[in-house]
């Protein structure tokens, strides 16, 4: 653990991966305690599909279909296409800046719906966050 992260690497099918993740510092539903099950913030890298640094969260419900959610960080705001209970930015050219500016800042807000119209909103400390990466860049080069 580095921080709020884990950093960790599987080989499914023989292809390595390696990710960083870490569950909210604070969650709040609207309506109120809305039952659902633990997100979690991904930034992962997949060599063999030449894939660095994606950003994606499982965010513990169905999203509300073709809705999308936001991820939000130091007054900037990235929009996040949706699938079922994941979310992956939508702007692929957008995500160095965001994963830079993830590693530089100290927490990251995510804001989604539920298909049964709850919002979410989930705070993740980034603490930790530039250690993990450093330590997945070296496993997945």
């Amino acid at each position: 653990m580095y921080g709020d992260w884990g950093a960790y690497t599987a080989v499914p099918g023989g292809k390595k991966i390696c990710f960083a993740l870490a569950k909210p510092a604070n969650s709040q539903t609207v309506p109120a305690n809305r039952p659902r099950d633990p997100a979690y913030l991904f930034v992962s890298s997949r060599p063999a599909e030449k894939v660095r640094d994606e950003v994606s969260i499982i965010i513990g419900y169905g999203f509300k279909p073709n809705s999308d959610a936001e991820i939000q960080l130091a007054g900037a705001s990235y929009a996040m296409y949706t699938q079922n209970d994941g979310a992956w930015v939508k702007n692929a050219a957008e995500e160095s800046r965001l994963v830079d500016a993830m590693r530089k800042g100290s927490d990251v807000t995510v804001k989604g719906t539920s298909a049964k119209g709850t919002s979410t909103t989930d705070m993740f400390s980034l603490k930790g966050l530039a250690q993990a990466l450093d330590k997945i860049g070296e496993e997945c080069r």
